[in-house]
């Protein structure tokens, strides 16, 4: 007589208890508090007599909390790391930063009550640790900057805590569709003006992450304006745009704070770039010393790369007989580097001669004629 078959009965796990999330919902709630008084910053106009038919705007985000574009950024990868349920009550957060973004991440870091490290070199200027430990960080200073990817990680390891990783999150963790990101605000603050859709967008790279922001929401709203992208010297992005290879690498540091990198970052983004040059060091600080005075304020390193850009893209419209209105970005203060690019000692001791850029900058700003100097 055969035996009947066994049975097994299948069982599936009870429903787990809801989990309230409570500390989520309120640093989610603390956060868009802050975007809600903070996300929008003014679009000046400064006008220049020699510019015929070229209108030049400057979206100031110095005026942010932290000041600098950073802020954005850093807000963004804090909800981005919440969301995804890698911050919770009590973690550490930890970035590989050489200032700007460290200074807005330890504001928000502070904002939720939670520990802070920013890894960075040496080199960093001291106004920007200042402001870093201010805001409760903590600094975590190495030789190079090719070094403070993997102490991040280790540190984020040691501590149990999330590496923030701007370099590969910047252009994930920002909605590049709309939700008041960067390009947004351009685009609907320039409407009502003469050229409300911009022939250039003129913006440097420090993670990728803005420029990637900027051309995928141009393609995204279909218009027409074109964006272009300045590097500075040592640095891979503009190998990479130019040669398509993401292995790209200098083995020297920026000297421009904030942007220009020794490895092609992973947030950078070439596909959407339409036209990428390389603007010298001396062009850069002196395009940020001219700027300065004509806007009665002074503005960092990385903001002076935009202006020479902006301004050279301007000359070649004018030489080609366009006009129309081009864009560019404030991304902080000057007042962060009054011991570098605003001492004419700092300046020697590295060897720069910013005067001819000077003088080929205030030539072109009241006649319109740009003769680069021979580097």
């Amino acid at each position: 007589m055969s035996e009947e078959p066994q049975t097994t009965r299948t069982t599936f796990p009870d429903l787990p208890d809801r989990v309230e999330g409570g500390w989520e919902r309120k640093a989610i709630a603390i956060l868009q508090g802050d975007a809600r008084r903070s996300a929008d910053t003014h679009l000046i106009k400064p006008s220049f007599a020699g510019l015929n038919g070229i209108s030049i705007y400057l979206k100031d985000e110095s005026t942010h909390p932290t000041g600098s574009l950073k802020h954005r950024l850093a807000r963004s990868l804090v909800l981005y790391g919440i969301c995804n349920g890698r911050i919770g009550e009590g973690t550490t957060l930890v970035e590989a930063s050489s200032g700007s973004t460290a200074v807005s991440e330890a504001y928000f870091a502070n904002l939720l009550g939670l520990p802070f490290v920013a890894v960075m070199p040496h080199s960093t200027s001291r106004q920007k640790v200042a402001e870093i430990e201010r805001f409760g960080g903590r600094c975590h200073f190495v030789d190079s900057t090719a070094m403070v990817y993997d102490a991040a990680e280790a540190i984020a390891r040691e501590t149990g805590g999330h590496y923030l990783d701007q370099f590969t999150n910047a252009e994930r963790a920002t909605d590049w569709r709309g939700n008041n990101n960067i390009a947004e605000s351009i685009f609907d603050q320039m409407q009502g003006e003469e050229d409300p859709v911009p022939e250039w967008v003129v913006m440097s790279a420090g993670t990728g992450g803005t420029s990637a922001t900027i051309g995928r929401y141009i393609r995204y709203r279909s218009l027409p304006t074109r964006l272009c992208v300045v590097d500075v010297e040592h640095s891979a992005f503009h190998d990479c745009y130019c040669s398509g290879d993401r292995n790209a690498t200098c083995d020297r540091s920026s000297r421009i704070e904030g942007i220009g990198r020794p490895r092609v970052e992973p947030s950078f983004l070439p596909e959407v770039i339409d036209h990428m040059f390389r603007v010298p060091d001396a062009a850069s600080i002196a395009a940020m010393r001219i700027l300065s005075d004509r806007i009665f304020r002074r503005v960092g390193g990385s903001t002076g790369t935009n202006f020479f850009g902006l301004c050279w893209v301007a000359s070649r419209m004018m030489a080609a007989g366009k006009a129309g209105a081009l864009v560019s970005v404030i991304c902080d203060s000057g007042a962060r580097y009054s011991d570098t690019y605003y001492s004419d000692e700092w300046l020697a001791s590295q060897g720069f001669d910013i005067a001819p850029w000077c003088d080929t900058l205030e030539r072109f700003l009241e006649t319109g004629e740009m003769s680069v100097p021979e580097c």
